[in-house]
């Protein structure tokens, strides 16, 4: 059966033993503390998690990665986009025992780290999609893009659609057709938000709609453990979604209070 999301109304979670949520309207539902405490109480199943945690890579007092987090994380949903870099991901790979990598992608961000004299100047993140339980039961909305270049990408098998699980036709001729758009590829180029964000990691919206919008299902719930300054809360609120946040540092939370409180007006789509 495929996994729809949440059993429960998304009302019922001001109920959640007795958790008081920093902020919530229509869509959202943010809370201040560590998510390692808080998300055992929320007893929901959500349809995906984007995630953004510290990568443990600085000096910098807040970039301390949180033992333990994507196990806390595995027993909400099966399906979880994680950023990060090769370094922490081989670092922690023990942290992520009990999930299966199925594809990365590649955000490739325009202006990149300082000038460095010893390697490669880094202007690119990595996006890992993890999951657990049967791949083909997870939900998987291909992302599209418009396209007005050369014809034939999407194709018809002779005998009908080809089967959406497989990764590609094996055998049988193809009738190729234009609908005017393309498969989005692994490498996505969106700009960061250098200079205009209200978190010094903060991800555009750019990047984050399309991760929302292939792993959650209609009526889903998205979750967001290190929610930062809201921004993927604000991107599922934009997609329709219900969303839920949690964040450690109650300067955050107030900037995402005042973000939402706004409305769903925001200059972080590219």
């Amino acid at each position: 059966m495929r996994y729809l999301g949440t059993r429960r109304r998304f009302s019922d979670l001001d109920t959640h033993q007795a958790m008081k949520p920093y902020y919530q309207d229509e869509h959202v539902t943010l809370y201040h503390g560590d998510c390692r405490e808080i998300l055992p109480q929320l007893g929901v199943q959500v349809g995906c998690v984007i995630a953004d945690p510290p990568y443990g890579e600085t000096s910098l007092a807040w970039d301390r990665w949180p033992d333990g987090w994507p196990t806390v994380v595995a027993a909400l949903t099966p399906s979880m986009w994680c950023f990060g870099s090769l370094r922490m991901f081989l670092e922690r790979r023990e942290q992520f025992a009990s999930w299966k990598l199925s594809q990365d992608l590649v955000w490739s961000k325009g202006r990149g780290s300082g000038p460095v004299f010893d390697r490669f100047r880094r202007t690119h993140e990595s996006v890992a999609l993890w999951y657990h339980g049967s791949w083909n039961d997870l939900h998987k909305e291909q992302q599209r893009t418009p396209h007005f270049g050369r014809r034939g990408e999407v194709a018809t098998h002779p005998h009908g659609e080809i089967d959406p699980h497989r990764t590609q036709m094996l055998t049988g001729r193809a009738t190729w057709r234009d609908d005017g758009t393309r498969t989005v590829e692994s490498v996505i180029t969106c700009r960061n938000m250098h200079r205009r964000g209200l978190h010094p990691t903060e991800k555009p919206l750019g990047i984050l709609s399309p991760l929302i919008s292939y792993t959650c299902p209609s009526g889903g719930v998205v979750l967001d453990p290190f929610a930062g300054s809201g921004s993927t809360l604000l991107a599922a609120k934009l997609l329709g979604y219900n969303t839920i946040g949690v964040e450690i540092d109650e300067r955050y939370c107030q900037i995402t209070t005042k973000r939402l409180s706004q409305g769903a007006f925001d200059f972080g789509l590219a």
